[in-house]
This record gives C-alpha cells, structure tokens and sequence, in this order.
C-alpha cells in the first residue's frame, strides 16, 4: 500500500491554466454527458432514516481565526438550501457542485478557510468541505454508490478527538473535483441538510431500510517517514455488511489514503482538532 509522494510546487500560472482547462471539460460533462442527474427537490421528507450524522460548526484549529469560522457557518447554511431535500431516483447521479453551484459573493459567500497545498488561505465560500466531508461519510453507510470522490492530499492537523477513520472525507472544489454518489438501486434516496447552534446535521432518507447496514472502518493504518526527510500518513477504508441479524455478509474494500503530513507525527498533548 505504501505510495511515495512529495510535495509539488506549480507556478501559479500552470495553476490557474490546469483550473480552466478542468473546469471547462466539468461543464462539457455536466450539460453533454449521458449522466442524468438529480434535479427533484421536496419538502416532504421519505419516512424512513437510513443513516444520520452531526459534526460540530466551530473547532480550535491552530493557528486559524474564529471569524474563519463563523463565516464557514454561513457558507455552509447557504450551501445547504440548494442540497436539503434533493431526491436521487433510481439510475440518478447526485453531484454535489452540479447542485450547489459556484460560489460568490453575489449568492452571499463570504470569505472562509480554504485548505491549499498543505497549508490554508482564505476564500470565498471557504469551509464548504464540512459538508461534503460529512455526505461523503452518510453514504458510505447506505447503499449508494460513490462513484466519484477525491481525498485530501494533505494531513493539515493533527488528530483530537477525531471519531472517524484518517481519510474518510471528500475534498472538494468548484468545480472539477466534485462528489457523485449514484443510485443503483430500485428505491428513491434522499438528502436531508439542517444546522443548529452547534452541530452540522444530515440524513440520508428513504421509503423503507435497506436490508443491510454497514461499518466503516481503517487498516493497514501507518505513518512513513520519507528519504526526503517528510512524513506521509496512509490507510485503507474497509466497510463491513451486515445483515437484519448483524451477521457480517461481506467486507468491502472502499478507498486507499495517502497524505503529505504537515506537522510532525506522534505529537502529544496536542490541543488543536481535524477538519475531517
């Protein structure tokens, strides 16, 4: 599993040159593609919860301001209106900037915590990966089929109080590097977005319960220290299928991690948190 990566350095016009050109073949797919994706809202929830999860809005993160913070919060409830109560019928594509759209200051963004080749700068709509950290997680305990996801290649923070395995998030950025979760089964899905004073809140809704539930877990967790004097982080995402009697039927293979560490590993006392 151990990959040899190291830091790259672009110029920031091979930067912004690779961003035009990927951006331009996302819309091409978006409005040329064969993928039909989801477009039907509804305010009448499915009756039935799949899989349900919170994370908390405000996290002490060296180094990074609070008001990075607030304005992530209202980002995130901006974001969240054009995503609470997508249904993804049967044979559909959710994809997550098809639905949210860019964002700007015109919609209401405001600036907030970008992460960027291994550090963290300030942009609009800053802090939205929170949410698609978090649909990401949701569907890798339903039945959906994530059929497009991109990992962090950065380890940015160290872990505190981390409840989820290193590498279970989805970065994202508008809009090549998107989430797409497909429905391949025979019932609707669907998305429930909400916030309160302290958590950020999403389900994953349908008529019925699927007939399995899962568990998602690590192995193969290491850290390696590289001849060029860096540290690299890796894993392997498994998911476990049980059954209504929670007999395990299968054990899956999800994802492989890899991430350039940016602070020093086995650090102790550590008080600041992960974005993941």
């Amino acid at each position: 599993m151990t990959k040899n990566i190291r830091p790259i350095k672009r110029s920031k016009l091979r930067i912004k040159a690779g961003k035009m050109f990927y951006t331009t073949k996302r819309y091409l797919e978006w409005y040329f593609g064969d993928k039909k994706y989801s477009k039907t809202f509804s305010n009448v929830f499915l009756p039935k919860t799949v899989f349900t999860h919170k994370t908390p809005l405000y996290r002490k993160l060296r180094n990074v301001d609070m008001w990075l913070q607030y304005n992530k919060v209202i980002n995130l409830r901006i974001a969240i209106e054009k995503l609470d109560g997508i249904i993804v019928n049967p044979g559909e594509t959710f994809s997550y900037w098809k639905l949210i759209g860019k964002p700007n200051r015109r919609k209401g963004y405001v600036d907030g915590m970008v992460l960027f080749y291994g550090g963290f700068k300030t942009g609009v709509g800053g802090g939205l990966c929170q949410l698609s950290n978090m649909i990401y997680w949701m569907t890798l305990h339903t039945p959906l089929m994530i059929t497009e996801r991109y990992r962090h290649s950065y380890d940015v923070f160290p872990d505190s109080k981390r409840t989820q395995p290193f590498g279970s998030g989805a970065t994202c950025v508008y809009n090549y590097r998107d989430l797409q979760i497909y429905n391949g089964t025979d019932k609707a899905y669907q998305l429930h977005m909400y916030l309160t004073d302290e958590y950020l809140i999403g389900e994953w809704r349908a008529v019925k319960k699927p007939l399995f539930t899962y568990e998602v877990y690590e192995k193969e967790h290491k850290i390696t220290h590289e001849y060029w004097g860096g540290y690299i982080r890796h894993n392997l995402i498994y998911r476990k299928v049980l059954d209504s009697s929670n007999n395990i039927v299968d054990d899956e293979y999800i994802t492989e991690n890899h991430a350039l560490m940016m602070y020093q590993p086995f650090l102790e006392g550590h008080t600041q948190e992960s974005v993941s």
